[in-house]
């Protein structure tokens, strides 16, 4: 089992993506190269890019990555506010899947923001010798 597969924020990142793709299923063939294509990219970078991150070697560079998966999701977010617009899908679809995204947000938030804290210099490591 990698690293990442472990991690909850991966596992429910792939969840996102999971449910991204059954929705557009339903949207208008004539969306193949345009809203599905890249709502369903915007999804599985999320995932793609915290996998990515757990190979790097230390917590800054992890939570580059991180950044650049929060990132994605807002990307995905702003595509579901077009399609719905665009009637590709219903008010409780769409709430549902905003209300999954805002969800996976708060964790990456909070992914990040350990991340980063564990990669501050401490005061003893930070004074000249």
């Amino acid at each position: 089992m990698f690293k990442f597969e472990k991690l909850d924020i991966w596992k429910r990142a792939i969840e996102y993506a999971d449910d991204i793709y059954v929705l557009t299923r339903s949207f208008p063939k004539e969306e193949r190269f345009g809203r599905i294509n890249q709502l369903r990219r915007s999804t599985v970078s999320i995932s793609s890019n915290i996998a990515e991150g757990t190979s790097r070697s230390s917590d800054a560079d992890l939570a580059r990555f991180i950044e650049i998966a929060y990132g994605s999701l807002l990307e995905s977010v702003s595509e579901l506010v077009i399609a719905q617009k665009q009637q590709f899908l219903d008010e409780e679809d769409f709430q549902r899947t905003y209300e999954s995204a805002e969800s996976l947000s708060k964790m990456l938030s909070g992914f990040r923001r350990t991340l980063k804290k564990n990669s501050e210099p401490t005061a003893l490591s930070s004074k000249p010798k």
